[in-house]
């Protein structure tokens, strides 16, 4: 078993207790530990823009608040207007993209008619080329034929 030697405890400048002990009679050091001064255990930090803010009073009568409150309302009026023409910007891109959707499907229609009638074009015209050229054997019986007949 080691032993170690006895423990000194100082306070760091952000509340911080920082226990420092001696090496172990083994030889090994130990890493100093970090142990919150507050009962609390520590919690969030607040941010500089808040800290002031928790127990002071605001005077509504002040120029400083209604300036603020001006400036505000100035900003509440504007995101709402940016929103406003947001969504109005959306709907006319809705309406742009349904007229060229309805456009396009129009144009499938006619191209898909366009492609049935060249099609029918195409076997009624290779139906009757099939039908004007005999067969090779055939039409050499049919010549043999007229030639012995005569």
């Amino acid at each position: 078993m080691s032993k170690t030697s006895p423990q000194n405890t100082a306070t760091d400048a952000n509340g911080v207790s920082v226990i420092h002990t001696q090496a172990h009679s083994s030889g090994l050091q130990q890493v100093p530990q970090l142990v919150p001064v507050s009962p609390g255990g520590g919690g969030k930090a607040v941010p500089p823009s808040k800290q002031g803010k928790k127990n002071s009073f605001v005077d509504r009568n002040s120029d400083e608040y209604r300036q603020r409150r001006e400036r505000n309302n100035m900003a509440v009026k504007k995101s709402r207007l940016k929103s406003k023409q947001k969504a109005q910007d959306t709907l006319q891109r809705v309406t742009q993209l349904k007229e060229e959707n309805e456009r396009l499907e129009a144009k499938i229609k006619l191209l898909t008619k366009e492609l049935s009638v060249l099609k029918d074009l195409f076997l009624e015209h290779a139906h009757s080329l099939a039908d004007n050229v005999q067969p090779v054997g055939t039409e050499s019986t049919t010549t043999s034929a007229e030639n012995s007949g005569q």
